[in-house]
C-alpha cells in the first residue's frame, strides 16, 4: 500500500549527509606508501570450507586474524592461523631488498612497502613492487573448497641476475590467540615434492609449502622472530605481541618474463605441472569485481560455507563464527538476491535436521537468542518467491508449526506467550535480543519482557504460518492458531504505541521503556505489520530524526545521556557503544522498505542515494565488502568486523527493492567469464612509477 505523503519526510537532512564521491574500486596508487592510508584497507579471501585469508593491502598483518592461511583442522568450528606472512626479497649483485613490511615494537621493519607501485583487487589481489630496474608482480590466489593458498611471482622487468628469496613466518595457533617462543615447537622442515612440510605441533597437520620451480632450493635455517606488533588490537584494547617461527626460506633464479607459483596447503601436490595447472584453473574462475555490486555480490558468497556435509552462514570476518539469526537474517540478501536458492535451502535444512522437539539447538535456539527462530519465518517468506507455497509448506511446515507451539507453551518458563498474545521473553544471565552486549557479566541492555521486534516477528511468524495452511488446506492447524492474530495485534497497539509518536523499544515490568532506539523498524518493515499506515510514519519520522544515517541507524537517539558516538576505547567501551548508538547497517533495509511502501516509487532516488553512500566502503577498511558497524558521529568512521553478512545483505536487499521498482529483472547465477570491459568511471588510473628508494639489507628482528 502506498500513502500521499511528503517524499522529503523519510530522506537523510543536509547534516546527515557526509559526502563521497568515491568509484568502487579505485585505490590512490601515489598513496600505497602511506601506511596511513594503506594499514587502514583489509582484503579478504576464503575458501568456502570455513578457512581465508586476510591481511592489508601491503600484506602488513595489523591483527592476530590476519594470515595468510587460517582454517579449520576438525570438524569444529575452530579456526587457526597456519601460514602467519611471506616475506620477499629481491637479491641482485649481492644486495638484498626485502620487500616484506612488519611492525615490530614501535617500528617498522623491512619497510618494503616503498617499493609498491600498484595494487589491484581484481580478479585476484595483486601487488606490483619496483627495486630500481626490477618489477615484480605478486598475485594472491586462495583456492576454492581446499585450504590452499597459492602465490604466482612474475619477473616483469630486471636488467641483470635476479634472484627471489621467500621465507615463509608459522603460527599454528587458534584465531583467537597468540603465540610465542617456545621449546615445544618443532622448526624442523621435512623433505616434499619441490618443496618441504612443516608441522609445529603433533595435534596438527602438514602444512606443505612448494613451488612450481624444481630448482627452486629450500635452506633450512629455523629461528624465532619476536614482537611482531599488531596495532589493530592494541587498539582496541587487547594483547598484541606475537613471536612467530620460520623454518627456512626458498630461493631461485628468475628471468625476465618468468614467474614461479608458491603452494601452501594441507595437501601435497605431486609436480610443478599440478602446482601450475591448479593455478591457472583456478584464476580461471574468478568473477570479475569491477563495480559496486559485484564485490558485494562476491562478498556474500564468502559468508556460506560447505564443510562436512553441512552448509552454515559466516556471521562476519575475521573473528566471528556462524550464528542462528544472522544466518536467518542474512540468507535471503545473500543468497536469494544472486538467485542461489540452492544455497539458501541448504543452510536452512542443516539447521532444520538439527531441530530437537519442534525446537532449533544452539545460537538458533530461542533459548539463546528468542527472536532467532522467529526470523526463519521470515527467511521462507523471501524463499516462497523461489520455490511456491506448497514446497514451503512441503519441506518446513512442520518446523513452522513446532517452533509456534513451542513459544505458546512456554520454553524453560522464561519465554511464553501470554494470554494477551505477546511474547514475554526475559533472562537474568544473558540479554534476550540481538542487542547482547554484556559487561562484567552484566547486560548493557537486558529489555526483559515484551521487545517491540519480537512481538513484530511473532505476529508475522503466525500470520505467514496460517496462509501457508490456508493454502495447503491444514484445518487443524488453521483452527488452533487463527484467532492469536488479531489478539496479539490488539494487545500491541495498546501497549507501544507512545503518545510522543513512535514505539516502546520494551515493555518491562516497571512499564514501557521510552528510549528512541532503532528496534521498531521491525515493526514497521515486515511483509505482516500491526501499525496503521499513520503510525508507521509517524515512526519513521522519529528514526528519521534521531536514529537514520548514511551508514544505517543508530542504536539509541543522540539525545539520550548514554548516547556514545564513537567505538573507540577499551572493550567495555566498544560494547557500551555498540548498543547506546553506534550504527548497525541491518536494519537500514527494514526501514527502506517502509519508506517505498509510503512513498512507493517517489522513494526510488532516495534509495538509490543511500546504496551511494556505501561505494566508498568497498575500497577502505575492509576491500570490497561493508562492515559490521560505524561509528555513531560523522564521518561514521568503519568498525567491527572488516565483513559482515547481515550487513551485505541489507545493502543488496536495497538494491534488489530498487531494481525491482524500476522493473529489471533479476541476474542469472553468475560464473566465472572473461572480464568485461570495465566502464569508464570504474577504471583505475595508473599512478606514474616511484623512484627506487634506497637499498638496504634484509634485517632479522
Amino acid at each position: 500500500m502506498e500513502y500521499n505523503v511528503p517524499i522529503f519526510l523519510l530522506t537523510l537532512t543536509n547534516e546527515q549527509i557526509y559526502t563521497q564521491n568515491m568509484s568502487a574500486l579505485t585505490f590512490d596508487k601515489a598513496s600505497l606508501g602511506n601506511l596511513e592510508y594503506s594499514l587502514q584497507r583489509e582484503m579478504l579471501s576464503t575458501d568456502r570450507i570455513g578457512g581465508y585469508m586476510s591481511t592489508t593491502i601491503v600484506c602488513c598483518n595489523t591483527r592476530k586474524y590476519h594470515g595468510l592461511i587460517v582454517a579449520p583442522i576438525d570438524q569444529s568450528d575452530r579456526t587457526y592461523v597456519l601460514l602467519s606472512s611471506l616475506d620477499e626479497t629481491i637479491v641482485q649483485h649481492d644486495q638484498s631488498f626485502n620487500l616484506a613490511l612488519h611492525r615490530f615494537k614501535g617500528v617498522y621493519e623491512p619497510r618494503g612497502h616503498k617499493y609498491i607501485t600498484d595494487f589491484e583487487y581484481t580478479p585476484t589481489p595483486t601487488i606490483t613492487y619496483r627495486v630500481g630496474g626490477v618489477i615484480l608482480k605478486k598475485e594472491l590466489l586462495w583456492i576454492h573448497k581446499r585450504t590452499q593458498l597459492m602465490i604466482r611471482y612474475t619477473l616483469v622487468d630486471a636488467h641483470s641476475e635476479t634472484k627471489l628469496r621467500l621465507r615463509p613466518f608459522l603460527a599454528f595457533r587458534d584465531k583467537h590467540a597468540l603465540t610465542h617462543a617456545n621449546m615445544e615447537a618443532d622448526g624442523h622442515s621435512y623433505p616434499a615434492v619441490n618443496g618441504v612440510k612443516c608441522r609445529m605441533y603433533d595435534s596438527f597437520p602438514w602444512l606443505y609449502m612448494q613451488t612450481s620451480k624444481a630448482d627452486a632450493e629450500f635452506v633450512p635455517a629455523p629461528d624465532w622472530y619476536y614482537n611482531f606488533e599488531y596495532l589493530q588490537d592494541l587498539a582496541r584494547g587487547y594483547d598484541g605481541y606475537e613471536d612467530l617461527l620460520t623454518t627456512g626460506y626458498f630461493e631461485c633464479e628468475l628471468k625476465k618474463g618468468e614467474s614461479i607459483i608458491f603452494s601452501a596447503s594441507l595437501d601435497e601436490m605431486q609436480s610443478a605441472k599440478e602446482i601450475e595447472e591448479k593455478f591457472e584453473q583456478s584464476i580461471a574462475r574468478r568473477t570479475h569485481k569491477i563495480d559496486f555490486i559485484s564485490c558485494l555480490e562476491h562478498a556474500a558468497r564468502q559468508f556460506v560455507i560447505r564443510r562436512g556435509g553441512r552448509t552454515e552462514v559466516i556471521k562476519g570476518y575475521p573473528w566471528h563464527g556462524p550464528q542462528g539469526r544472522q544466518t536467518f537474517v542474512s540468507l535471503p540478501g545473500i543468497t536469494l538476491e544472486q538467485n542461489h536458492k540452492e544455497d539458501c535451502i541448504d543452510a536452512l535444512d542443516t539447521l532444520v535436521g538439527e531441530m530437537q522437539d519442534g525446537m532449533f539447538v544452539g545460537s538458533a535456539s530461542a533459548r539463546e537468542a528468542v527472536d532467532a527462530p522467529l526470523w526463519f519465518f521470515w527467511t521462507l517468506q523471501r524463499l516462497e518467491k523461489h520455490i511456491g507455497a506448497k514446497e514451503v509448506w512441503k519441506r518446513y511446515g512442520a518446523a513452522m508449526k513446532g517452533i509456534l507451539e513451542n513459544y505458546r507453551k512456554g520454553i524453560d518458563g522464561r519465554i511464553v506467550m501470554n494470554e494477551n498474545g505477546l511474547i514475554w521473553a526475559t533472562s537474568e544471565g544473558f540479554p534476550v535480543s540481538w542487542m547482547d552486549s554484556v559487561i562484567d557479566g552484566k547486560a548493557v541492555t537486558p529489555r526483559n519482557g515484551y521487545q517491540v521486534e519480537v512481538q513484530a516477528l511473532w505476529y508475522n511468524a503466525v500470520m505467514y504460518a496460517l496462509e501457508l495452511a490456508k493454502t495447503n488446506k491444514d484445518k487443524e492447524f488453521v483452527k488452533a492458531w487463527e484467532g492469536v492474530p488479531e489478539l496479539t495485534k490488539a494487545s500491541f497497539n495498546a501497549l507501544f504505541p507512545l503518545k510522543e509518536g513512535y514505539l516502546a523499544d520494551y515493555i518491562g515490568e516497571e512499564g514501557p521503556n521510552t528510549f528512541i532506539r532503532p528496534n521498531m523498524v521491525i515493526a514497521c518493515g515486515l511483509p505482516y505489520k500491526m501499525l496503521s499506515s499513520e503510525m508507521i510514519l509517524d515512526t519513521l519520522r522519529t528514526i528519521r530524526q534521531h536514529l537514520l544515517t548514511p551508514r544505517g541507524l543508530r542504536t539509541l537517539s543522540p539525545r539520550n545521556p548514554l548516547y556514545r558516538g564513537s567505538q573507540e576505547g577499551t572493550p567495555a567501551e566498544r560494547d557500551f557503544a555498540g548498543k547506546n548508538g553506534s550504527v548497525w547497517p541491518w536494519m537500514l533495509s527494514f526501514y527502506v522498505a517502509a519508506a517505498f511502501d509510503i512513498n512507493g516509487d517517489r522513494y526510488l532516488p532516495t534509495a538509490e542515494e543511500i546504496l551511494e553512500y556505501f561505494e566508498e566502503d568497498i575500497q577502505s577498511y575492509g576491500i570490497g565488502s561493508i562492515c559490521e558497524l560505524y561509528d555513531a558521529d560523522p564521518p561514521y568512521a568503519s568498525r567491527g568486523a572488516i565483513s559482515q553478512a547481515w550487513s551485505v545483505s541489507a545493502v543488496l536487499d536495497i538494491h534488489a527493492m530498487i531494481r525491482e521498482r524500476k522493473g529489471e529483472e533479476k541476474p542469472a547465477p553468475k560464473k566465472a567469464a572473461k572480464a568485461p570491459k570495465a566502464e569508464k568511471k570504474t577504471t583505475e588510473k595508473k599512478a606514474p612509477a616511484k623512484k627506487a628508494a634506497p637499498k638496504k639489507k634484509e634485517t632479522k628482528k
